[in-house]
C-alpha cells in the first residue's frame, strides 16, 4: 500500500521515534558487542520494525531474507483483510455491500470484529469500529479531504453509526452483516494491534524467542535484548520534538500509545484530532494528549488505548482503574504536560529494572 503525504509524514515520526527508543538499548554496538538484527518495512500506512538479538540465530541456520518475506507475507494478509484503505479488502467490500444480508469473510477477520465489541462493551461504546463514516466525513479516511463538516451532515452519520448494529459469526463459514447499508466499519484502531500479535506468533513459531515487534507505535516485547536485559521501551513525549516522556520496562507484555499529536488538522487556530468521539460525532477536544496501555495482548492494548482516548482523562482514567489495567496519561496543562498512572501500572510499570 501506498502511503500518501500525510501517511508519509506520520511514517517519519514514527521511525525516528523508534530508533530513539532503542538508542535506550544501545542499538549501535562495536563489531565485537552484540547486536540487534532489523527487519523492517511498511504497512497498514505507516512502518513496522522487527528486532531480534543477534544471539537468537547465531550457531543456527536462520535466512533472515526468508523471515522478512514471512512477516511481509502475514502483513499482506492482514491488510488484504482488514484495511480500508485497500478498496478489494474484505473489510471495503463488506462497506460497499448494499444488503443487509450476511457477508463472507474470513475466520481472522470475523475474530478482531468480534475482540473489537468486548472492547467497546467495557467501555461503553466509546470504543466503536462503525465510527467510519464519520472518519471519512472529518477527512482522516482515504479520501483525507481535511474539511469541517456541517451539523447536520454529522447527526446524519451518526445514525450510521453503532457497534450493535454489527452482527458476527465465527462459526464456518465465518459471517458479518449490518443493519443498514450504508454503515462503513473501519478496523483501523484494533488491526495494528492485532498485526503485531499475529507477527509475534509468527516469530515464536520460527523458535525466535527474543524479540521486540513494532507497527506504527504499538508494539510487543519478548525475552531480553542483546544486552541480556529486559527490553526498555520509551513512550514519547506528546508534541513534535520526538522526546521520550517515560521509560518502561516490558517483561513479555504488549504496549500501545493512542494521541492526538501525529494525526490531525488545524482550522482557524482550532485543532482537530483524527480520534472521532462516536458519541458527539465530532473529534475529541479535551487535554488528554495521549494515553499508553500495557497488557498481555496487543489486540486490546491497541483498542483500550484508543476508548480512554476518546475518553478522556477522568472518565478514562475511572475506566482504566475499575478495570485494573495498567495505563499511563499525559496531560496538557498551562507550562507543558502533567501525568498520571493508574495503580497496576504504577506496580508494576512505574520503575526502571535490568
Amino acid at each position: 500500500m501506498i502511503a500518501s503525504a500525510v501517511e508519509a509524514k506520520k511514517i517519519l515520526l514514527y521511525s525516528m521515534l523508534f530508533f530513539c527508543i532503542l538508542f535506550l538499548v544501545k542499538c549501535t554496538p562495536s563489531p565485537k558487542e552484540p547486536r540487534l538484527l532489523t527487519v523492517s518495512g511498511t504497512t497498514m500506512g505507516t512502518v513496522y520494525n522487527i528486532k531480534i538479538p543477534d544471539h537468537q540465530v547465531s550457531g543456527r541456520s536462520v535466512d533472515m531474507v526468508a523471515l522478512k518475506s514471512g512477516i511481509e507475507t502475514v502483513l499482506r494478509e492482514i491488510n488484504e483483510k482488514m484495511s480500508t484503505f485497500l478498496k478489494d479488502s474484505e473489510i471495503s467490500r463488506f462497506n460497499r455491500f448494499q444488503l443487509s444480508d450476511w457477508f463472507p469473510v474470513s475466520a481472522e477477520t470475523a475474530w478482531v470484529i468480534k475482540k473489537s465489541f468486548e472492547v467497546s462493551e467495557k467501555s461503553e461504546g466509546t470504543f466503536d469500529i462503525t465510527v467510519g463514516s464519520l472518519v471519512n466525513l472529518w477527512g482522516f479516511g482515504p479520501l483525507e479531504t481535511r474539511e469541517i463538516p456541517e451539523d447536520r451532515d454529522i447527526q446524519e452519520k451518526l445514525m450510521l453509526t453503532g457497534y450493535k448494529n454489527i452482527g458476527v459469526r465465527l462459526s464456518p463459514p465465518a459471517l458479518i452483516k449490518k443493519k443498514r447499508k450504508e454503515m462503513i466499519c473501519d478496523l483501523s484502531a484494533i488491526a495494528k494491534g492485532y498485526g503485531v500479535d499475529r507477527i509475534a506468533q509468527y516469530l515464536e513459531a520460527e523458535n525466535i524467542a527474543d524479540y521486540l515487534v513494532e507497527i506504527g507505535g504499538e508494539l510487543r516485547a519478548k525475552g531480553k535484548n542483546h544486552h541480556n536485559q529486559w527490553w526498555r521501551i520509551g513512550i514519547a513525549t506528546p508534541d513534535d520534538s520526538l522526546g521520550i516522556h517515560k521509560v518502561v520496562v516490558l517483561k513479555n507484555m504488549s504496549m500501545a500509545t493512542s494521541g492526538d499529536y501525529r494525526n490531525y488538522f488545524e482550522k482557524d487556530g482550532i485543532r482537530y484530532s483524527h480520534t472521532i468521539d462516536p458519541v458527539t460525532g465530532r473529534p475529541i477536544v479535551h487535554n488528554l494528549a495521549s494515553v499508553t496501555v500495557v497488557g498481555d495482548s496487543c489486540l486490546y492494548a491497541d483498542a483500550l488505548a484508543t476508548a480512554l482516548n476518546v475518553l478522556g482523562p477522568e472518565r478514562g482514567f475511572d475506566l482504566a482503574v475499575r478495570e485494573n489495567m495498567a495505563a499511563f496519561f499525559i496531560l496538557r496543562a498551562e507550562n507543558g504536560f502533567r501525568v498520571k498512572s493508574t495503580p497496576r501500572f504504577e506496580d508494576g510499570f512505574n520503575r526502571s529494572e535490568s
